[in-house]
């Protein structure tokens, strides 16, 4: 009976998204195909240079248009010549329709998407395409899809990490809850999610909550949406793309803290209104240009997201937890009972995974292939990680009177979520810092959760949560030009909205559906109980 209302429920809220986004979606369409031509200004308010750089766009526009007539007009065969209706140089002609769209009082943008799909593609295939501006722009392009690739990349990490560090009686359960995520976090991010962390303005509630509505856009927007008048390193999609990759990471982060005793049914639906929802919302108070970008006290800076995606899925799952409870025997008679991982090999794949992605991670969000960048953010990010290693690595064997691998890897982890702030704005050697303290912090955590019987089988709260806001405070201490006020406003913000929505959500999830498997089934294993077949056969 549970497994049908879970079912339900699924499919119903996933038919909701989809309509709602879709319907707002064709409403926006229809809205930027019936707008009028934008260049309005009287010839009067403009210099006599911008009036000649106007008549010359408004003649290509023209030129444009007379040569798809021609062409639909011609016989099957024959080809119309673009040269014969349209004359200039490509470059110089993409350059002058790059200046006008940059001057906000002509709206170049509005009277390029009002052209019909095949005008559209005229200019692209004869005048972008054949500009000089193209090459130089493609690079960059091409760097941040690479970079899409490698964060994609970090959820087998998630996946690889999390199975290992767990039983293998619940390793089929763990790697499905990973398909899941990021399945529907890419396609809720595409119907729902992306405009609403990026609502451009577009605000329902001003600067704190914008609706969101599917992806997709108008054939008749190839230029203004496949070009640099979009942005000047990168298209549309591959800005979607990119960010859809992050948006699915904070519901990994939940899902290795809740692993080995969460309902199946209850954990997907909680998932999808994780990413689907929440996390674009506060994505949106930073990087969508909400509050916390306009604070008094300075703008809130986290470069990469040690707070804006790790501090609050770690928030979340720590909500996750409390509510859930503790697996079965970790805690007895007062005491913590380690329950070992049943395969640190796949845990350090995972691990090593993981710092493969990071570099597109945060190097990616250069969101440019801009040489100095770049190579500074993989060298902070590497430095950090390697700090965050060697430091947990000696206070947890001084603590432990073991050389503990789990740490370790947890170490790396810390290191890599503390640079994320910050790995742009602070200097090589204070990366290494930066990862050290990440590395000390990152044990005593995991250390602190398990005295307060906050059962997490992988760190996930300690290495996402304590070491993303400790990088997300040093941007501050270590940077230039950023207020630690600022940034503890970001911080609480983030948490704390993350903390409530993950604890409403899951204590409504646990009086109608229940989130825990009950002690039969946790003890048997969740790859039997929940899908009746086991990872390993031997």
């Amino acid at each position: 009976m549970f497994k049908t209302k879970h079912k339900l429920l699924t499919m119903a809220l996933a038919a909701g998204f989809s309509l709602f986004s879709l319907t707002h979606s064709a409403s926006a369409q229809e809205d930027s195909a019936s707008a009028a031509p934008a260049v309005e200004e009287t010839a009067e308010a403009m210099s006599p240079e911008l009036a000649a750089q106007v008549a010359q766009f408004e003649q290509l526009i023209k030129s444009t248009k007379e040569y798809v007539a021609a062409s639909d007009a011609a016989e099957e065969g024959e080809e119309v010549a673009w040269d014969s209706y349209v004359s200039g140089d490509p470059s110089e002609l993409w350059g002058l329709i790059h200046e006008l769209n940059g001057n906000g009082d002509l709206s170049i943008g509005d009277e390029l998407n009002s052209l019909s799909e095949a005008e559209n593609n005229a200019i692209y295939d004869n005048v972008w395409s054949a500009s000089d501006q193209l090459t130089p722009w493609l690079t960059h392009n091409i760097w941040v899809l690479i970079a899409a690739a490698l964060v994609f990349i970090m959820h087998l990490g998630f996946a690889s990490l999390e199975s290992g560090l767990c039983q293998k009686k619940n390793t089929v359960n763990i790697i499905f809850k990973n398909v899941w995520i990021i399945s529907t976090g890419i396609l809720i991010y595409f119907l729902w999610g992306f405009n609403a962390h990026y609502p451009c303005g577009a605000w329902s509630v001003n600067d704190i909550f914008a609706f969101g509505s599917s992806a997709e856009y108008a054939a008749n927007q190839k230029l203004t949406m496949a070009t640099n008048l979009y942005h000047d390193s990168y298209t549309w999609w591959t800005d979607f793309i990119f960010q859809a990759m992050f948006a699915a990471t904070a519901a990994t982060i939940v899902s290795g803290a809740v692993a080995e005793r969460v309902k199946l049914g209850s954990f997907m639906i909680y998932s999808v209104l994780l990413v689907g929802v929440a996390y674009p919302i506060a994505g949106a108070w930073h990087w969508g240009g909400g509050f916390l970008a306009n604070l008094s006290t300075g703008a809130f800076y986290d470069f990469a997201g040690s707070t804006v995606v790790h501090a609050f899925g770690a928030a979340a799952a720590l909500a996750a937890v409390i509510v859930l409870g503790p697996r079965k025997g970790k805690y007895v008679d007062g005491r913590i009972k380690p329950i070992l991982p049943h395969s640190t090999p796949l845990a350090a794949i995972g691990v090593f995974l993981l710092f493969l992605g990071w570099f597109g991670f945060n190097g990616g969000s250069v969101l440019a292939a801009e040489p100095h960048l770049v190579s500074l953010v993989f060298t902070t990010t590497a430095l950090a990680a390697c700090g965050g290693a060697v430091s947990a690595i000696a206070v947890s064997w001084g603590v432990l009177k073991k050389p503990d691998v789990s740490m370790a890897l947890n170490g790396l982890l810390a290191g890599l979520v503390g640079i994320t702030a910050g790995a742009d704005s602070v200097t090589p050697t204070n990366a290494i810092i930066i990862g050290l303290i990440a590395g000390v912090i990152v044990v005593f955590s995991i250390l602190f959760f398990d005295k307060m019987k906050i059962d997490d089988p992988v760190g996930a709260i300690a290495v996402h949560g304590s070491c993303g806001i400790w990088g997300t405070l040093a941007v501050a201490i270590f940077g230039e030009g950023f207020s630690i006020v600022s940034q503890l406003i970001g911080i609480a913000s983030v948490c704390g909205f993350a903390f409530l929505f993950s604890l409403i959500v899951f204590l409504i999830l646990k009086v109608t559906l229940g989130v825990r498997v009950n002690g039969l089934e946790e003890e048997e294993g969740l790859d039997v109980a929940e899908h009746g077949s086991p990872a390993y056969n031997d």
